[in-house]
């Protein structure tokens, strides 16, 4: 099915034209008053009346970003997409579509990511009828098709990523790659939902989360991720301190043996990487000489 426009004119004159038509097959019958009416004037009688009801039966009105799609007597016909007060084909039916932007917000869905665990995920997305045709004719109800397609394809696109990569920057994650995800639900829910006549304009996750059974064990992996990155940045930055400390002194004529160098570069390692404050302890000499 392909949309194409439906036969339509003014719908006022067609209206004036009704309304006239209605009148004159009352004076047809009041001409002759209070005597019998002939037989033509009957038989003009019902063919006014019957040409009024014939125009009344051709008049729609089709509100702003809506569309109204036009069926005879079981034959597709066309679309009127142009708002206003219209005149089309007399005994047809008209269905109401509408064109308007809508969001569908998915429900948290539990699938496993590529690692297999198990997550909640949810997404939004925001969509409208671009072709009437196709979504009154190729698909039973486009709202539902709209909405187990949606799902689908969120599972589907959920079982192809790991949640997070932990650390690795090239691999893609869920968690990590936000917009590229949602541009890859995009493309694949807009090949979905061709045939339905819908345009895809926006996906967004809308909800991540790992599993309840397993939240508690990923947060403590998170967090302990989070330590040893943090404790390599704080070691790279002891050695840099401890080399300038060294060289520092060496530029300043203090040489030092390698029992003595070997000394100083445990005590500021120590003191730069510990977590707590260090405790310094003074060398006052022995007790015995």
């Amino acid at each position: 099915m392909k949309e194409r426009n439906a036969w339509k004119l003014n719908g006022f004159p067609a209206l004036f034209l009704a309304f006239v038509l209605l009148f004159g097959s009352i004076l047809v019958l009041a001409s002759n008053a209070p005597d019998e009416p002939t037989p033509g004037d009957v038989i003009g009688f019902i063919v006014m009346l019957i040409a009024s009801m014939i125009v009344f039966t051709s008049l729609t009105v089709v509100q702003p970003n809506e569309a109204k799609v036009i069926t005879f007597f079981g034959r597709y016909v066309g679309t009127i997409l142009e708002a206003g007060f219209w005149m089309t084909i007399p005994f047809a039916h008209r269905k109401k579509i509408s064109l308007r932007v809508r969001n569908f917000n998915s429900q948290k869905l539990k699938v496993n990511d590529a690692e297999g665990n198990p997550i909640e995920i949810g997404a939004v997305v925001v969509f409208r009828v671009v072709d009437t045709a196709k979504a009154s004719f190729d698909v039973d109800n486009y709202e539902e098709f709209v909405e187990i397609q949606s799902e689908t394809a969120i599972r589907h696109i959920a079982t192809q990523y790991a949640y997070d990569t932990f650390g690795d920057d090239r691999a893609v994650s869920l968690r990590s790659n936000t917009d590229e995800i949602a541009e890859q639900l995009m493309r694949e829910l807009q090949e979905r939902l061709d045939v339905a006549g819908v345009r895809v304009l926006e996906t967004r996750l809308s909800h991540l989360a790992y599993a309840p059974e397993i939240a508690n064990a990923m947060l403590q992996r998170q967090q302990a991720m989070a330590i040893v990155a943090s404790r390599q940045k704080v070691v790279e930055g002891a050695v840099g301190m401890v080399e300038m400390a060294l060289r520092k002194l060496a530029e300043n004529g203090i040489e030092l043996d390698d029992e003595r160098r070997a000394a100083m570069v445990n005590n500021l390692m120590v003191a730069i990487v510990s977590d707590r404050s260090a405790t310094p302890v003074i060398n006052a000499g022995t007790l015995y000489t």
